[in-house]
């Protein structure tokens, strides 16, 4: 990567995160173009980005997440969601933790249904097995040699063990890869993790990958907007260390903000709802109402227990000793409790017989927190576990709008969570699946009883006002820049912006509805098709 002398170049992408990363470098892969990868955030420098038990320490670190928080949310007691984005090289797939989930194979389909022609799980598996390295090896479902390590975590903690053998008990079948022919069942996660380290985007692409000198990144740069001339993006203004500055596109620009990033860019840039622009005396370039709406997110609600033996993350996050300890370890190893994610085991089930394919995840951790906000996580002072339920299917949708015209402004997000009757059902179905694996032999040994913070809720009304307090976003915001079939839809399928021209979006924004499962994979998949797409029209 050289140093950046030249104003203009072939490609500009906007954003280092799991899709810009991917984006740029294989633009720059060939050697025959020009790529400036621009990020708001440092390098990927920071200790804690390194070891995979890292990211509950990134989770409120201004210098490399942005720390959104939504508006107050009306059917969660008007509770704000905190929701964390990657401000960093690698973007949120250096602050998150890591599970590699694609999702399934019907969420792929069902886009090429609604009118995405080319995204269907057929097409776009050849892009997931291109970007992976996994550990397993090759076979139909996965690639080898990719920039992307994919691995099994080196340990396995006996309360997952436990876990797994609990759902078993409960009815859910044993499933040794999520990401193979099939999604539903019970097993273990595998982590986009390599020599017990976190492989984030920018290992994966920008050192891994090494395309080249013709790749040009430039950090700590700020998108104020887009700059058109006769509706053709033509340049980007930015702010780099607080001073401005133009860069050129001579061919197109990428937008790979992520799902709250990119419509405020957009907007910022008079893309959007027109009356919105205009109220914050931007003038519009394009009138697309669609551009910050229909976004979507899982959310979950965990119940935690104690454990009866002291074989968890607590004692750990409780303890500077112990603390102490694991940090040498793993500089010195690579090993210890620091090498893993404390997110062992899995379930994706449905939470009742009607569902056509797994409608729920269940998350365990090796841990228990007294709380969890902008403020940070403060784990129990005795061992415990915790089980999420994840509803992967909502039908709530939010929206997100300029806030102001300064673009050092956070968004206005509203995610309207609970706002659907089927998605409450869908949750208390989903709590009750998680408290009968707890309840199940298997787990007898570990098991020392729900506490008593969600305990207490038992009817379906009591779950659900339990639902309302407690609840929160999964953090894996997409659709507020969606693709489509239809010309009423920002994208088309070749992730162009209908109306102007020299401009694409990679990133989740474009998924035209939500995956059921976590979503660092897909933008990374999205990231990849995008680019080849790029070639393809520039050959």
């Amino acid at each position: 990567m050289a140093c950046v002398s030249a104003e203009a170049f072939d490609y500009i992408v906007l954003g280092a995160g799991s899709a810009g990363c991917a984006v740029a470098a294989r633009l720059a892969e060939n050697g025959r173009h020009t790529v400036a990868l621009i990020e708001a955030g440092p390098r990927d420098h920071a200790f804690w980005i390194r070891p995979p038990l890292g990211y509950p320490m990134l989770y409120t670190d201004p210098l490399v997440n942005w720390m959104f928080e939504t508006e107050p949310e009306p059917e969660l007691q008007n509770r704000r969601m905190y929701q964390p984005r990657g401000k960093v090289l690698g973007g949120t797939s250096s602050i998150n933790g890591m599970l590699y989930i694609r999702g399934q194979k019907e969420d792929y389909d069902l886009w090429r249904q609604m009118g995405c022609t080319g995204w269907s799980y057929d097409d776009v598996l050849p892009f997931f097995r291109k970007a992976e390295d996994q550990q397993r090896g090759a076979d139909e479902w996965h690639g080898a040699g990719g920039p992307l390590k994919v691995s099994d975590q080196p340990g396995r903690s006996p309360i997952a063990e436990a876990i797994v053998d609990a759902a078993v008990e409960a009815g859910v079948p044993r499933n040794p890869d999520f990401n193979g022919p099939q999604q539903e069942g019970t097993g273990f996660f595998q982590t986009t993790t390599g020599n017990n380290r976190r492989w984030n985007t920018a290992q994966a692409y920008l050192r891994t990958l090494k395309p080249g000198p013709n790749l040009h990144v430039i950090t700590n740069a700020h998108v104020t907007r887009i700059a058109f001339e006769r509706r053709r993006a033509s340049g980007v203004h930015v702010l780099e260390h607080g001073k401005p500055r133009h860069i050129a596109a001579r061919r197109e620009i990428v937008v790979s903000g992520g799902a709250f990033g990119t419509p405020h860019m957009l907007q910022l840039s008079g893309i959007g709802p027109a009356k919105h622009v205009r109220q914050m005396g931007i003038e519009p370039v394009l009138d697309q109402p669609h551009v910050g709406a229909h976004l979507l997110d899982h959310f979950y609600a965990s119940l935690m227990f104690r454990c009866t033996e002291a074989i968890t993350i607590n004692e750990l996050a409780n303890s500077r000793v112990r603390q102490a300890i694991a940090g040498a370890q793993y500089v010195l190893s690579k090993k210890g409790p620091l090498a893993n994610n404390g997110i062992f085991a899995g379930i994706f089930t449905r939470t009742d017989p009607s569902q056509d394919r797994p409608n729920l995840q269940v998350n365990t951790n090796i841990w228990t927190v007294e709380s969890r906000t902008s403020a940070g996580m403060k784990a129990h002072p005795f061992p415990g576990f915790t089980m999420s339920p994840v509803l992967l299917n909502p039908h709530n949708e939010g929206t997100v709008r300029l806030r102001s015209p300064d673009p050092l402004a956070d968004p206005e997000i509203r995610q309207n969570f609970l706002t659907d009757r089927r998605d409450i059902d869908a949750m208390i179905a989903g709590i009750r699946i998680v408290r009968d694996v707890a309840a199940q032999p298997a787990l007898a040994r570990y098991n020392a009883g729900e506490l008593d913070a969600t305990a207490a809720a038992v009817s379906d009304a009591e779950i659900e006002e339990m639902l309302r307090e407690r609840a929160i976003a999964n953090l894996h915001p997409v659709g507020t820049c969606r693709m489509g079939g239809s010309d009423d839809d920002p994208l088309d399928p070749r992730l162009r912006m209908r109306g102007v021209e020299g401009l694409r979006v990679a990133d989740t924004s474009v998924m035209p509805s939500l995956v059921r499962g976590n979503t660092n994979a897909p933008a990374i998949m999205i990231g990849e098709k995008c680019a080849a797409m790029m070639l393809e029209d520039a050959a």
